[in-house]
């Protein structure tokens, strides 16, 4: 298989954030098996609470972090969203950043992995993300990982642990794969016919 970009998002502010442990196990899997990834994190990219989405600035006077984080967007071939439940709805880390965005993340597969301290794994998170991905005109993979008790299904170094810890490597095996399957479909097919927006 061709190589692909996917990168992954994640948007917890918190100060003791344990979600970034499976955020940057799912960059570390997709590089293992060959892909270019890189982890997109709301709070070290910045942007502010919505105001001006980036299609609304003139061209070449977007904020320079949005700018770059645009530019992900239009290279990639898939991506991966870690969704951290907050309340039974999305964490607003992460909805604010993909709200900047509309086109840019048009015509793509996206796979959502949900955790929490819980014992659902983030489930209603993820389930809130479903409709909201397919407005923002991407395709969801059906495979997903739910991530329950984050803090004790990754150690420190972000290593899965126990039987939820191997549950956890299982289903990224198969949602990667399923991932790849969408996203190289896209791909070939995007070289036929471009897509109409």
């Amino acid at each position: 298989m061709e190589p692909l970009f996917i990168p992954v998002f994640y948007g917890s502010y918190r100060r003791d954030r344990l979600g970034i442990r499976l955020a940057d196990y799912a960059v570390g899997q997709l590089r293992d098996r060959a892909h270019r990834s890189e982890l997109v994190d709301a709070k070290a990219v910045g942007l502010p609470m919505l105001d001006r989405m980036y299609k609304e600035y003139p061209e070449g006077e977007a904020p320079p972090e949005m700018e770059a984080v645009a530019e992900i967007l239009r290279s990639a071939d898939a991506f991966v969203l870690v969704a951290g439940e907050y309340n039974w709805g999305m964490q607003p880390g992460l909805k604010n950043l993909t709200d900047h965005f509309l086109e840019e993340w048009f015509w793509r597969p996206a796979a959502i992995l949900s955790y929490s301290a819980g014992r659902l794994g983030g489930a209603r998170s993820s389930y809130a993300w479903h409709p909201t991905l397919a407005e923002m005109g991407m395709v969801v993979v059906p495979s997903t990982v739910a991530v329950p008790q984050i803090g004790a299904t990754f150690d420190e170094n972000g290593n899965p642990r126990g039987d939820a810890g191997e549950a956890v490597s299982r289903g990224m095996d198969k949602t990667i794969a399923t991932l790849e399957w969408w996203a190289s479909a896209a791909k070939e097919h995007r070289k036929i016919q471009k897509p109409a927006f």
